[in-house]
């Protein structure tokens, strides 16, 4: 028990948890009551107009404020786009060379392997091919010319998917220079 000086509380003798548990809760409750009925203070007065406006980049939801869109329909293209038309692809990042294998966590990723139109990719891509078809990878052309030299790396690897794409991205991402490479969930291996 705490010690309370006789003076002040010398009428409530014996009635020490009475003040501790009834007074003291009160007195706590006024002063926050009384500090939360403070005036206001305001930061900012727009005139009062809506702040919606200014959200909309941020929301980007349709509301009253949205000016109509007007829809203009695009012409078709006479012909859909070819394999060749997306010709050339380069990775600036990437060339031929030796890959140190390493584990990572890549945790959900689909097989991938990166491939470029040169004599060490052709060697590695029948090397391995049996084993890419067997995880069903995706290849992805990474440094290749035209629909010629596409369609040859296409004839080594037959029942494998090769797409012509930049791998500048997933260079930066794994921190890769060299290909070929196979990315699977457990790392990077060649």
């Amino acid at each position: 028990m705490q010690y309370i000086h006789p003076r002040i509380f010398r009428h409530f003798r014996g009635h020490y948890p009475v003040i501790r548990y009834t007074l003291v809760p009160v007195v706590l409750t006024g002063l926050l009551t009384a500090s939360a009925m403070a005036a206001l203070t305001v930061v900012a007065d727009l005139g009062g107009e809506s702040t919606v406006p200014l959200f909309d980049a941020v929301n980007n939801e349709i509301n009253e404020f949205t000016p109509p869109r007007t829809l203009t329909p695009s012409s078709p293209s006479a012909s859909p786009v070819t394999v060749d038309e997306m010709l050339q692809v380069s990775t600036p990042e990437m060339t031929p060379g030796r890959v140190e294998n390493r584990r990572s966590e890549l945790t959900g990723m689909a097989p991938v392997f990166l491939v470029g139109d040169d004599a060490l990719s052709r060697r590695w891509l029948e090397q391995r091919r049996g084993d890419l078809q067997q995880l069903h990878a995706t290849g992805l052309v990474v440094n290749v010319t035209d629909g010629t030299a596409l369609r040859g790396l296409q004839t080594l690897a037959p029942g494998l998917t090769l797409l012509p794409a930049s791998a500048s991205d997933i260079a930066r991402r794994l921190g890769l220079a060299h290909y070929p490479v196979l990315i699977t969930a457990d790392g990077l291996s060649q």
